[in-house]
C-alpha cells in the first residue's frame, strides 16, 4: 500500500529525514494518529544497522503503531517483527514496515480503533452509595458517609481528567467501596485495564472475595477480575516432580510436608500455597514455588497443568488487577529498564493504577529496589548443585555429569563448592564481629581501613570463589547434548548459576562501596531460634522517589494514591516528596483532598497524657514505662495493646508487668512468642489481654468492640539514629543543605504515630483512650506536629496518678 494513506505528509518527511541521517540503516519508531487515523507524530527511539535495529518502546507514553524500515525495500515481516507485533497487538497496539523512502507502507497487524473515552457520571455513581442506593441497600447496617462520597468525587475525577491523586481517608470512611466503584464502572465504560495494589495480600484477598462481587452485584455487571500474586506464591509442577527425586534434601518432616503438597496438588485449584490447610516450611516451599529465571516457559513439560501460565490467561481477559505492591514495583521497574509499555511483562499493559495504604510506597520501594544476600542463602543454592552424603555423591550437577566422569573432575567440583563455603564462612564471621556492638553496620568512608582489612579482601574472596564453581558449572551444561541442555535439572542449575552471579556482583558492589554514594551498603545480625547468628549483607538505594516519578507516576494515565495516613499538620509534601509525586509533572493535574473519619473521636476517645512522664534520655524513663504500662493496663481491666519502639524496652515492661496483671486474671502475650498472625487471633479472643508490641503492630491491626480499648504508645516512634538507610537518607539531606529532622526523621514518626494511634477506633460504636507515655510531646517543641495530626478527641494531661483514676472512670462510662 502507499505510504500516503498511512501517514501524514510531515511524519513522511521526517522518517525520511531519520533514516537519512541513519545512512539508510533500520530505525525504529514510535506512531500516534492524528484525528484522520494517520501517523501524525512520530518518535524515533532507536536506530540499528541493515539488518536490525532494537525494539525500543517509550517510557512515557503508550503508542498508537510502531514502525520500522527495511532497508531492501522488501516489506515482508520477519520472524522478530511478528512476534514483536503479537507483543504490541495485547495493548491494541499496531505494527508497520515501510521502505528506505517511506513511499511504500506494510501493516503487519492495524492499530486498535480509538475509543472517545466515556467520562464516569459523578452524580449517578455516587447514588450507588447513598441512603437506599444499590451498595447501601445490600448491606444491613450501612450508613452513607459524606467524606466516602466526596473521597469518590476526587476519585472519579482523576478518572474523567487523567490526574495523579493522593487522598487520605481516616479510619471508617470506606475508601475500598470509594475507589472500587469508580475503577470498575471506567472499566465497564471505556474496556480499559485497571491495576489496584494493596500492601497486603489479606487485603487482596477481601477485595476480590468480599469487595468486588458486592460492587459488581450493584452495578448489574460482569467485569473479568484477577487476582495476582508474586510467582513464588504458586506452586511449579516441574520443580515439585524434582523435589520428590531429591529426597537427600529434606529432613523426613520436610518430606512428609512435600508429599502432603503433591496429594493437595491434584485437585487445588490456583496453586496457591494460601490454598493449603497448612503453612510449608520456606525449607519445603523455596524448592518448589514457581520462580521467573527458573521457568521453562512453553518448553517446560508441565505447561499443560502449570497454575501461572493459567493465571496469565486469565490476566490476558481481565479489566482488574489485584496485585501486591512488590508485584506492581516488580512490573514498573522492568517497563522502565526497557521491557516498554505496550506488551506483557510481570503484569499485562494498563495505564492506570489505583494504590491502596499508600503510605507504604517508599517502603515498599525500598525494599523491592534492595539486594541481599547470606551464607544461608548460598548454602542453599550449594547444596542443591552437589552435597555429598557418606560416599554418595548427589545434586544437580552430579545428575549432569556424563558416566564413567573422571574422578579428577569430580574431585575438582568438591573443592570449588568447598571453596565457596570456607569463603563466605570467613566473610560471615567477620562481618558478626563488626555487628557485634549495634547489631548492625554500614560501610562508610571514614570506616575504610577496618572495611579494608576486614571485609574487602573476603568480599572479593567470596566473588573468585563463586566464579570458579559457575565456570565449572558451565562448562558441564555446555558439553550437553541439545537435549539434554533443554532438560528441567539443566534449567535449575542455570537459574542458580544467575544467582550466584548476582550474588558476586552484590560482592563486588561491597568491595567498591565508595564509588556508589547512590547507595547504602549494609550488614545486619540476624539470630535463629536455636540462637545461631548470621549476617545478612544488603545494598539499599538512598532515594527511591526519582524512580517511582519515572516508572509509576510518568508513563501512566490515571495513578489514584489512598490511605488513612499520607499527611502531616493538613499537609501532603513530606509524602509526595518522598513517593516522587513532587515537584508535579509539567502539564500533569494533581488532585488532592483529606477526607476525615466520620467517627465520633470526640467523645468516644481520651488522649491522654501524663504531664510528669519523664523524658526518654532521663534515667528514670524505663522505670516510669515499666510501672505505667501495667498500671494502665489494670485500669482498663485488659484490652489493651501496648506498642513500644524497641524489643528491648518491650521485654523490660512485659517482665514487669506480668506478675501484676496474671494476679487480676490478665492474659499477658508478647510479640515473638508466636507467630504473628496467631497471637492476633489469640488476642482477638480473649477481650481480657494485654498485647505487648513492637513495629509491625503499629499497623495492620483491626480489633473492634471491647477487644481493644486501650491504645498505650510508650514512645514516639522516631527511627532508631543507628539505622543505617535511615542515617544514610538523614545525611543526604543535611549534605544539601537541609534539616534532616524536619524534612525526614519528625515527619517520618508522626506517620508511624497516627498509624499507632488508629489502632483504636474501627468502629463507629468503638469507645476507649490512647495513652502517651513520651513526655516530648508536651515539653518539647515538635510535640504539637504529632498533636495537630490526630482528630479532635477529649484530652487529659494530668499527673500519671490521676490519670491511671481518670482513664478508669473513662473506660466505665
Amino acid at each position: 500500500m502507499q505510504a500516503i494513506t498511512r501517514f501524514t505528509k510531515n511524519s513522511i518527511l521526517l522518517l525520511q529525514k531519520e533514516i537519512a541521517d541513519a545512512e539508510g540503516n533500520e530505525v525504529f519508531a514510535l506512531g500516534y494518529l492524528d484525528e484522520n487515523g494517520l501517523v501524525g507524530k512520530l518518535e524515533i527511539t532507536a536506530r540499528g544497522n541493515k539488518d536490525s535495529v532494537p525494539a525500543v518502546s517509550s517510557n512515557r507514553k503508550l503508542p498508537d503503531v510502531l514502525i520500522h524500515n527495511h532497508p531492501s525495500g522488501i516489506l515482508t515481516p520477519s520472524d522478530n517483527d511478528l512476534f514483536i507485533a503479537t507483543q504490541a497487538a495485547e495493548s491494541g497496539v499496531g505494527f508497520f514496515i515501510v521502505d528506505n523512502r517511506v513511499e511504500k507502507a506494510y501493516a503487519v497487524s492495524e492499530p486498535a480503533k480509538k475509543r472517545v473515552p466515556q467520562s464516569l457520571d459523578a452524580d449517578k455513581i455516587v447514588k450507588a452509595l447513598e441512603k437506599g442506593g444499590a451498595i447501601a441497600k445490600r448491606l444491613p447496617e450501612y450508613e452513607s458517609r459524606k467524606s466516602q462520597l466526596d473521597l469518590m468525587r476526587l476519585i472519579i475525577r482523576g478518572f474523567n481528567e487523567d490526574a495523579l491523586v493522593a487522598a487520605e481517608a481516616g479510619t471508617g470512611v470506606g475508601k475500598s467501596f470509594a475507589y472500587l466503584l469508580p475503577a470498575l464502572s471506567y472499566a465497564l465504560s471505556n474496556g480499559e485495564r485497571i491495576v489496584i495494589s494493596t500492601a497486603t495480600i489479606t487485603l487482596q484477598q477481601q477485595l476480590y472475595e468480599k469487595d468486588i462481587p458486592l460492587v459488581l452485584s450493584a452495578l448489574e455487571a460482569n467485569v473479568n477480575v484477577a487476582l495476582i500474586k508474586g510467582r513464588g506464591n504458586y506452586l511449579c509442577f516441574r520443580r515439585l516432580e524434582e523435589a520428590l527425586r531429591e529426597q537427600y534434601l529434606f529432613e523426613d518432616a520436610e518430606y512428609k510436608e512435600l508429599q502432603a503438597i503433591t496429594a493437595w496438588a491434584r485437585t487445588a485449584a490456583t496453586g496457591s500455597r494460601s490454598e493449603l490447610s497448612f503453612m510449608p516450611a520456606e525449607t519445603v516451599w523455596s524448592k518448589i514455588c514457581s520462580e521467573a529465571d527458573a521457568c521453562m516457559g512453553l518448553r517446560c513439560p508441565e505447561r499443560r497443568r502449570c497454575f501461572v501460565l493459567a493465571l496469565r490467561k486469565r490476566c490476558a481477559d481481565a479489566r482488574i488487577l489485584i496485585v501486591n505492591h512488590h508485584l506492581l514495583f516488580a512490573d514498573l521497574a522492568a517497563r522502565l529498564e526497557g521491557a516498554g509499555y505496550t506488551n506483557t511483562v510481570v503484569l499485562p499493559p494498563y495505564t492506570r493504577i489505583v494504590i491502596d495504604e499508600a503510605h507504604t510506597i517508599e517502603a515498599s520501594a525500598t525494599s523491592f529496589f534492595s539486594k541481599e544476600f547470606s551464607r544461608l542463602g548460598i548454602y542453599r543454592h550449594l547444596g542443591r548443585l552437589y552435597r555429598k552424603r557418606r560416599e554418595n555423591r548427589m545434586g544437580l550437577l552430579v545428575r549432569l555429569l556424563p558416566p564413567f566422569t573422571e574422578e579428577q573432575k569430580v574431585i575438582e567440583l568438591e573443592q570449588s563448592i568447598q571453596n565457596i563455603r570456607e569463603a563466605v564462612d570467613a566473610l560471615d564471621k567477620a562481618a558478626l564481629e563488626l555487628c557485634k556492638t549495634d547489631g548492625v553496620f554500614r560501610l562508610t568512608p571514614p570506616r575504610e581501613r577496618v572495611i579494608a582489612e576486614t571485609l574487602s579482601p573476603r568480599f572479593l574472596g567470596l566473588r573468585f570463589s563463586l566464579l570458579g564453581v559457575m565456570k565449572l558449572a558451565r562448562n558441564i551444561l555446555d558439553a550437553l547434548s541439545d537435549k539434554e541442555a533443554d532438560e528441567p535439572v539443566a534449567w535449575e542449575v542455570r537459574a542458580i548459576i544467575r544467582r550466584l552471579d548476582s550474588i558476586g556482583n552484590v560482592c563486588s558492589a561491597f568491595a567498591d562501596f565508595k564509588t556508589r554514594p547512590d547507595e547504602v551498603h549494609w550488614i545486619e545480625r540476624r539470630l535463629g531460634a536455636s540462637g545461631d547468628a548470621w549476617a545478612v549483607f544488603r545494598i539499599t538505594p538512598i532515594d527511591v522517589a526519582p524512580s517511582l516519578k519515572d516508572a509509576l507516576f510518568k508513563p501512566n494515565k490515571t495513578v489514584i494514591c489512598v490511605s488513612a495516613t499520607l499527611t502531616i499538620k493538613g499537609s501532603f509534601e513530606y509524602w509526595k516528596s518522598r513517593s516522587g509525586l513532587a515537584p508535579a509533572e509539567e502539564n500533569r493535574k494533581v488532585l488532592t483532598g483529606s477526607f476525615p473519619s466520620p467517627f465520633p473521636y470526640a467523645s468516644a476517645v481520651l488522649l491522654a497524657i501524663p504531664k510528669d512522664a519523664p523524658l526518654p534520655n532521663q534515667p528514670d524513663y524505663r522505670d516510669f514505662v515499666d510501672n505505667a504500662a501495667a498500671a494502665l493496663a489494670l485500669s482498663a481491666g485488659g484490652s489493651a495493646l501496648i506498642l513500644f519502639t524497641s524489643y528491648d524496652a518491650l521485654q523490660s515492661a512485659y517482665a514487669a508487668a506480668v506478675p501484676r496483671l496474671q494476679e487480676q486474671s490478665i492474659r499477658c502475650l508478647k510479640q515473638g512468642d508466636d507467630d504473628r498472625n496467631r497471637l492476633l487471633q489469640t488476642f482477638l479472643q480473649d477481650e481480657k489481654s494485654v498485647l505487648f508490641a513492637t513495629d509491625s503492630f503499629w499497623e495492620g491491626v483491626d480489633a473492634p468492640g471491647n477487644t481493644l480499648r486501650l491504645v498505650v504508645l510508650c514512645r514516639l516512634p522516631f527511627k532508631a539514629p543507628n539505622d543505617p538507610v535511615f542515617e544514610a537518607r538523614c545525611e543526604t539531606i543535611d549534605r544539601q543543605g537541609g534539616n534532616s529532622f524536619m524534612q525526614l526523621s519528625l515527619p517520618e514518626s508522626v506517620m508511624k504515630f497516627k498509624q499507632g494511634f488508629g489502632r483504636l477506633m474501627r468502629r463507629s460504636s468503638d469507645h476507649g483512650i490512647v495513652a502517651v507515655l513520651d513526655g516530648r510531646i508536651l515539653h518539647k517543641r515538635y510535640g504539637e506536629f504529632f498533636l495537630r495530626s490526630l482528630p479532635k478527641t477529649k484530652t487529659t494531661f494530668s499527673t500519671f496518678n490521676a490519670l491511671v483514676r481518670e482513664t478508669a472512670q473513662f473506660l466505665s462510662l
